[in-house]
C-alpha cells in the first residue's frame, strides 16, 4: 500500500521534520525520539499551510477516535482515561513532533466527518474502504485484516462460514454504523441481524447467550478471545474477507500525509509499533 519509495521511507522524523522545519542538524533516532525537534523551529514555505505546520505552530496535534473497539481504541468510562494500541502510536506520533495529543471522541458513523471538522488524523482500527477514500485520505498500512465470526467456545464449527450464519434460526450481533454492520447486512439478509448500540459490551451478549456469533475483525477477535475464555474466534487465519487498516488524514495534503507515513515507517521498525501491541496480544 505505500506510495513512497524505499529512499523516502527511511527518513527519520527527526530528519523529516527538520526538512520542512529548517531546523539545524542534530542527532536523533527512533519513532518518537525528537520530541523536540520542530521546537522553536519557523515553518518552512512547504509546511507553512499543512496540518504538519499548523501542528509544528500550536503544539498540539487533534486525535478523532471512537474509544469503543479494543485493542486499538478504548476510552474507560469510569476513568475517561484512553488506551488502545493506536492510542499508544497516536503519543508516539505527537512525541515526535513535540506536540501535546488531544482525543476527540467521535462514532464510527461520523469517523470522517469529525476527523475533516475537529481532528488532523484520525486513528483507532480503521479500515480502508472506497466510502472513506472518497472523503479521506488514508495512511500507508498499519496491519492487514478480514472479517471472522467470534463465538461461544466449542460453537467455532456451527458458524464456520457465511452460508450456515446466513440462516433464520441465527443470531447475528453487530455494531452500529461502521464496516461489521455492512458486513451483516449485506452478507446475512436470512439471518436475525441485531445493531448493538454500545461496543463496549456487545460481547456480553454472546457469552449471556442473547446472541449467537459477531463477525468482525479478525484481529478483534483475536483480542476478545485472549481476554474472554468463554469466547473463541472462528479461523481468524482465514478471514471471510481482506482488508487494510489505516489512519485517517485530511484529503490533499501530501506533506502532512508523508510525515505520518515515515513516522509509522519508523515506528514498525524500531519497536514503537511491537511494544505498543505487545500491551494486548501478550
Amino acid at each position: 500500500m505505500s506510495r513512497h519509495t524505499t529512499a523516502t521511507a527511511v527518513f527519520t522524523g527527526l530528519a523529516l521534520t527538520c526538512a520542512l522545519t529548517g531546523c539545524g542538524a542534530q542527532e536523533g533516532g527512533g519513532a518518537a525520539s525528537s520530541a523536540s525537534a520542530g521546537a522553536g523551529a519557523s515553518v518552512a514555505p512547504a509546511a507553512e499551510n499543512s496540518r504538519l505546520g499548523q501542528v509544528l505552530r500550536d503544539r498540539k496535534i487533534q486525535v478523532c477516535t471512537t474509544g469503543d473497539y479494543r485493542p486499538y481504541t478504548y476510552k474507560d468510562p469510569k476513568t475517561g482515561q484512553w488506551s488502545g494500541i493506536d492510542v499508544d502510536m497516536a503519543r508516539s506520533l505527537g512525541k515526535s513532533l513535540g506536540a501535546e495529543v488531544e482525543f476527540v471522541q467521535t462514532s464510527w458513523a461520523d469517523v470522517v466527518a469529525d476527523m475533516d471538522r475537529s481532528c488532523d488524523i484520525a486513528v483507532g482500527g480503521i479500515s480502508y474502504t472506497t466510502d472513506r477514500a472518497q472523503k479521506a485520505a488514508f495512511s500507508d498500512t498499519t496491519s492487514p485484516d478480514g472479517k471472522t465470526p467470534i463465538v461461544r467456545c466449542g460453537e467455532e464449527d456451527k458458524y464456520a462460514t457465511v452460508a450456515v450464519i446466513n440462516k433464520p434460526s441465527v443470531r447475528v450481533i453487530t455494531p452500529v454504523g461502521g464496516t461489521n454492520q455492512k458486513f451483516a447486512e449485506k452478507n446475512f439478509p436470512d439471518a436475525k441481524v441485531t445493531a448493538y448500540k454500545d461496543n463496549n459490551t456487545i460481547f456480553d451478549q454472546i457469552t449471556q447467550g442473547k446472541a449467537d456469533v459477531m463477525v468482525t475483525d479478525a484481529s478483534e477477535t483475536r483480542w476478545v478471545a485472549h481476554t474472554h475464555p468463554e469466547l473463541c474466534s472462528v479461523h481468524p487465519d482465514k478471514p471471510f474477507d481482506h482488508f487494510d487498516k489505516g489512519y485517517l488524514l485530511p484529503q490533499g495534503d501530501t506533506v502532512w500525509e508523508e510525515y505520518v507515513d515515515n513516522w509509522l515507517d519508523i515506528a514498525s521498525q524500531d519497536g514503537t509499533k511491537a511494544a505498543a501491541e505487545e500491551k494486548w496480544y501478550g
